[in-house]
């Protein structure tokens, strides 16, 4: 493994409470803390704390963020403080994902359906790879990271290495990628295939994006291992060693054998139990599934659905905990969870889902009960695999708080912005208090963001405000992906000057143009509604010097209360450091991204596709800028670009 140091590279150095967070995590660390909070508020530079703590320290880290959307913008700033070491991305490589199932009530079995995304599927070899071959490892993932992955040492262990002047014969060696599932292919050569070439075999693995290998061969001995373009076939470097890694991360090891004979003997099992049982129907079932699953095993090394049989290949008890991406990491490894408040409690509820679901698979002879060790940890398991925690949030919860050795506060913002003022406004007259505080932010030329508590009312207030000839849209979880993107886009363009929202207004944007933020029904007490919403809220408008925010209500809630007192105390500390070190409050200064130009230019081209051979030249023109974004590790035009591919392809099948 090689032994690369971290080595972090800004213009920038910490200051105002970066330095202090810095330090104070950074020593709990070393003294084998278990649990830490850095409690930083939006545009503290949370994220360089978390690139400072990583060099200071010098070990492999992993990110968790709640969404895939957050993981790309981590990833991407990442990899920007740490342009010579490894940052990986890893998230669900499901572009569309029907689970398998069951209903009982009406007798309906509902098949697995998925579309696996080809580019996320190598970024997540690239990350267990780079974890087998190196120690300066940033994996940003998202909550898939505690799904079954298959054991880490079968992975590693079934990794080919070659190295110019190793004597192997050829055909030996392709036994050895077949082992390891790779598909010979000397047609459509692509990811996870091989073709052999006169003398030379080339290899496409699996970790990799549009280069591959070029084995060239003098009888049995290795000459030279090259890297060469996919595409031009231009070599690019000569290699002294590489490591082929395998095509899945289920492999089948050298037990093969013994996990076979296992599985069928619960077959028999099974059978028998529900013969007892007088469900003959069950029986036959389990009997033919199981079966068949056992030949394609045995004759192709896979079988759809060979997860829901991990448990055997990987040697693990009934009930025992997968293995994970957590188990790719050296004992070492340090771990911080983003936006806590949200990502905790979804790792919390994965398992109680995933089992009840599978419950009725195995209850009616569709599945093995190992069926149910392919599954997500629960929260202790994954609580044992965290070893050392940073819990990062503007809004730890008190899950956090109370367990945290030791929290650090990073409250002062280098720019010296401070948490925006709160205005209580009765709800009587709202809506004509709202277009006239509208008109004041506008006539300043900034933005305003309004928040809901329901779809229909976003989309009401949106129309009503039309009417009033406001330049204004809605937002809400029906409105696609990429429309949202260019919904952003165009308000800090000031194409359009309101968004009408609900709680998608809360985590993830950085809007410095906005100068209101006004929330409705602020006392309706609730998950919209909480201390930690209304902060989270509150924080959309810390990015401007001149930015307020007004509550609509009739009366002050408890969870209005604290966030007010909180936003006061965090006020008043910002106050105090900008006189304190003489510091004026700065807008922040934010080029609008032009990674949605592509957006922007596939919907235009969008009106133009009839036929399904246009759709088809799109979809395949769209693939090569997602596979060349993907490549240059910009993630998030490469999500925006997967999720325009996927709806063509729907368009494509509606043709």
């Amino acid at each position: 493994m090689t032994e690369t140091k971290f080595s972090l590279e800004s213009k920038y150095s910490p200051r105002g409470d970066q330095p202090a967070a810095i330090a104070s995590l950074t020593a709990g660390i070393r003294d084998g803390d278990r649990l830490q909070v850095l409690l930083g508020v939006t545009g503290s530079g949370k994220t360089f704390t978390m690139a400072n703590i990583i060099n200071e320290l010098q070990r492999p880290a992993l990110v968790i963020a709640h969404n895939k959307t957050l993981a790309a913008q981590l990833c991407n700033e990442f990899r920007e403080l740490f342009p010579k070491n490894r940052v990986e991305y890893f998230v669900s490589y499901y572009d569309y994902f029907q689970p398998e199932a069951y209903i009982p009530r009406s007798d309906t079995y509902i098949e697995k359906e998925m579309s696996i995304n080809d580019e996320i599927d190598k970024l997540r070899h690239s990350a267990t790879s780079s974890l087998g071959e190196r120690r300066d490892v940033i994996i940003v993932a998202s909550v898939s990271c505690i799904y079954g992955l298959g054991a880490p040492e079968e992975y590693f262990k079934s990794a080919v290495s070659l190295r110019p002047g190793d004597c192997i014969d050829r055909d030996i060696l392709i036994d050895k990628l077949v082992a390891i599932q790779y598909k010979r292919n000397d047609i459509d050569f692509q990811r996870s295939t091989f073709r052999v070439r006169g003398d030379s075999l080339e290899i496409f693995p699996s970790n990799y994006a549009i280069v591959a290998l070029r084995c060239e061969f003098f009888g049995d001995v290795i000459e030279r291992v090259l890297e060469f373009d996919v595409a031009s076939r231009k070599i690019l470097c000569e290699l002294n060693h590489v490591a082929i890694f395998p095509a899945s991360h289920y492999v089948l090891g050298e037990e093969r054998e013994v996990a076979l004979e296992q599985i069928h003997s619960d077959m028999i099992e099974r059978i028998h139990f529900f013969e007892n049982n007088s469900q003959l129907i069950e029986a036959q079932r389990i009997k033919e599934r199981v079966s068949y699953d056992l030949e394609m095993i045995k004759e192709m090394g896979y079988c759809n659905g060979i997860e829901n049989y991990s448990r055997y290949f990987d040697g693990r008890k009934p009930g025992t905990a997968p293995f994970t991406l957590l188990d790719y990491f050296p004992s070492d490894y340090i771990a911080f969870v983003d936006e806590s408040h949200i990502t905790l409690p979804q790792i919390r509820g994965m398992y109680n889902g995933d089992a009840a679901r599978k419950k009725n698979l195995v209850d009616f002879g569709f599945r093995l009960p190992a069926a149910y060790d392919n599954r997500p940890l629960n929260y202790d398991e994954f609580n044992k695999k965290i070893h050392q925690v940073i819990c990062v949030s503007a809004t730890p919860s008190d899950y956090e708080l109370n367990r945290a050795s030791r929290v650090a506060e990073q409250v002062v913002r280098p720019t010296g912005l401070m948490e925006p003022p709160i205005f209580i406004r009765k709800t009587e007259g709202q809506i004509d208090d709202l277009i006239s505080e509208i008109d004041r932010a506008t006539c300043q030329g900034g933005r305003v963001l309004v928040t809901t508590l329901t779809k229909r009312m976003s989309e009401s207030l949106t129309n009503y405000l039309k009417e009033h000839n406001i330049k204004v849209e809605y937002m809400h979880s029906d409105i696609d992906t990429l429309d949202r993107i260019e919904i952003i886009t165009r308000l800090r363009r000031g194409d359009i000057d309101v968004i009408v929202g609900i709680n998608l207004l809360r985590e993830g944007l950085d809007l410095p143009e906005v100068l209101l933020v006004a929330i409705l029904d602020a006392d309706k007490e609730g998950f919209l509604r909480s201390k930690s919403s209304l902060i989270q809220t509150v924080g959309r408008a810390a990015r401007n010097k001149d930015a307020r925010v007004i509550f609509y209500a009739d009366n002050i809630t408890g969870s209005m209360r604290d966030a007010i007192a909180e936003t006061d105390r965090r006020r008043d500390i910002q106050i105090r450091y900008n006189k304190k070190y003489g510091i004026i409050p700065q807008t922040i200064i934010k080029p609008i991204s032009n990674t949605l130009v592509i957006s922007k230019k596939t919907d235009h081209s969008d009106s133009t596709i009839k036929s399904k051979h246009e759709i088809s030249s799109e979809i395949e023109r769209l693939t090569g800028l997602m596979t060349t974004a993907s490549a240059a590790f910009d993630f998030e035009t490469a999500i925006t670009l997967r999720d325009k591919i996927a709806e063509l392809k729907r368009q494509r099948s509606k043709a």
